[in-house]
């Protein structure tokens, strides 16, 4: 049997190396942050102290690393792989990284005599300890026949995508989807709980209909019990999106989806909710609909509609801003000017400007809040008008605002009416 040394010892790494053990093979391991191999250890796994020196004695190294940068330091570190890689070894990465990196480590290898699978996997932590992780392969294919076994220790299929880089860019486009899944899974179960349909039920009807998908199989229970331990993090998959983004650019391809998530997975990330499962993106929407997706669901009296109504009653403020308007001229052209209001209101539905500048209903206009604020112009359309003595109150409808302006909009109204 071939020796095999396993650098990276995260959530998915751990798992892996310990089924390799199982198997009976004789395994070398390195991680950056100490104290990760004690479980492995007792299983028989050695442990040396920088990557550089499990390449120097083993015949295959496995990596599963959580960054490119990681990546970076592990392969090209001062005791890096690369530093004294044996002609003959084998390397299979199985983290998620990017193709031009995967291509970079691909060529490096090949210089020394050696060769490179990327080999990243589909399956969370689960598949990782009952070994039945999804491997997508790139690279030589005769190469990738040869290390079979050593694959499918760990996981219950390899599928061949094509030459290196092919499994990297499989991955990202995989992570892509699955990140779309929960984010609409989450976004479901939202917009159920808010109406006041019992979660529980609600996962029941996902399940056994067309919006069926592993990530309801995987979250939907995790999602309503509060149960946020990891899986897959959710900073690990907005670090995916982040990639899946750059190869869409560079590539072309236009991916709106893929932005939205990206965004979503973003405020979850500065909301300090990184570290925890993805499925934690729960707690944005939770914040957006005023309780929890698994609350139970109490009918409700007359007494509690009322307070509910008056929780969602819109806050009352009094933040100056601008508005330009612009208006169609008869010779083809737009005048603007601007004029002075105050934001008066907000609610779940958008914002109530007062001014006594007079407006028509579906107009257009940007808001300017004041510099101080760091927001961004915002377009709005009035679609309501209360008329008093001397002023206008304008209900306004926010258009296309970016989740992150929403957020930057909502902080910076609660430290004005603080």
């Amino acid at each position: 049997m071939k020796s095999i040394g396993f650098i990276g010892l995260g959530t998915m790494g751990e798992p892996m190396a310990a089924n390799l053990l199982r198997k009976g093979y004789s395994v070398l391991v390195y991680n950056r942050t100490p104290g990760k191999a004690a479980q492995l250890i007792e299983l028989g796994a050695d442990e040396v102290d920088s990557p550089l020196e499990v390449a120097k004695r083993v015949d295959v190294v496995i990596t599963m690393i959580s960054n490119d940068q990681a990546i970076e330091e592990v392969y090209f570190g001062e005791d890096g792989i690369l530093k004294e890689l044996k002609p003959g070894t084998t390397i299979i990465d199985s983290s998620t990284i990017s193709p031009t990196l995967a291509l970079k480590l691909a060529s490096e290898v090949s210089s020394r005599f050696s060769d490179f699978i990327d080999a990243p996997v589909t399956g969370s932590k689960p598949a990782a300890i009952d070994g039945s992780l999804l491997f997508m392969a790139g690279g030589d294919k005769q190469t990738i026949d040869d290390h079979q076994d050593i694959l499918l220790s760990m996981g219950r299929e390899i599928i061949y995508m094509g030459e290196n880089g092919s499994g990297a860019t499989a991955k990202l486009a995989h992570n892509t989807i699955v990140g779309i899944n929960a984010a609409g899974l989450i976004e479901g179960m939202a917009i159920a709980a808010k109406s006041g349909i019992d979660a529980s039920s609600f996962l029941r009807v996902v399940q056994s209909g067309g919006a069926a998908s592993k990530q309801a199989d995987l979250k939907g229970r995790k999602i309503i019990e509060g149960d946020y331990s990891v899986q897959f993090s959710l900073a690990l998959m907005l670090k995916d999106l982040r990639l899946s983004s750059v190869l869409t650019d560079s590539i072309g391809v236009s991916t709106p989806m893929l932005e939205a998530t990206k965004s979503l997975f973003q405020l979850g990330q500065s909301a300090g909710y990184g570290e925890s499962d993805l499925a934690a993106l729960a707690h944005i929407y939770e914040n957006w609909i005023g309780k929890k997706i698994g609350e139970p669901v109490i009918p409700a009296t007359a007494e509690k509609k009322n307070a509910e109504r008056r929780k969602t009653t819109r806050l009352p403020l009094d933040i100056p801003l601008m508005m330009s308007i612009y208006q169609w001229e008869g010779d083809g052209g737009f005048s603007g000017q601007s004029v002075l209001g105050h934001l008066r209101d907000l609610s779940e539905d958008g914002i109530q400007i007062e001014s006594d500048f007079p407006l028509e209903k579906d107009m257009f206009i940007v808001i300017h809040f004041l510099q101080e604020s760091e927001l961004p112009p915002m377009t709005a359309k009035i679609i309501r008008i209360e008329r008093s003595p001397g002023t206008f109150k304008y209900g306004c409808m926010l258009s296309a605002l970016p989740l992150y302006q929403r957020l930057q909009l909502q902080e910076y109204i609660v430290s004005q009416s603080q």
